[in-house]
């Protein structure tokens, strides 16, 4: 049974940080790019960053500097540590994954096959 799980999300001040963690079972980890999605509140899903099987990454523009993205092929986890976080990160941050035929990633939701249930990520003072 695939499972994508997602944990790590709470409430924190702006300039705040969090770690995000995806765990995976089920499907072959190693041989698949991974994604962070999120959708606030009236807004639709937008892809924040990826990384490939190969360990190519991608960043939307406005958390570049602030997010990164790595994985632990040994623990099957995916993880997003998040920096000088903002209130407009708040959301919720989903973890999909897709077979790695390509050797980059992209955030395009549609191509993902698997998805976690979401965390919830609130930055507020």
């Amino acid at each position: 049974q695939v499972q994508l799980v997602e944990s790590g999300g709470g409430l924190v001040q702006p300039g705040g940080s969090l770690r995000l963690s995806c765990a995976a079972s089920g499907f072959a980890f190693d041989n698949y790019h991974i994604g962070w999605f999120r959708q606030a509140p009236g807004k639709e899903r937008e892809g924040v960053s990826c990384i490939s099987s190969s360990w190519n990454t991608y960043y939307r523009d406005s958390v570049k500097g602030r997010f990164t993205i790595s994985r632990d092929n040994a623990k099957n986890t995916v993880y997003l540590q998040m920096n000088s976080l903002k209130p407009e990160d708040t959301a919720v941050y989903y973890c999909a994954a897709v077979w790695g035929h390509a050797t980059r990633c992209v955030v395009s939701s549609s191509l993902y096959e698997y998805w976690g249930q979401g965390t919830q990520v609130t930055i507020s003072s």
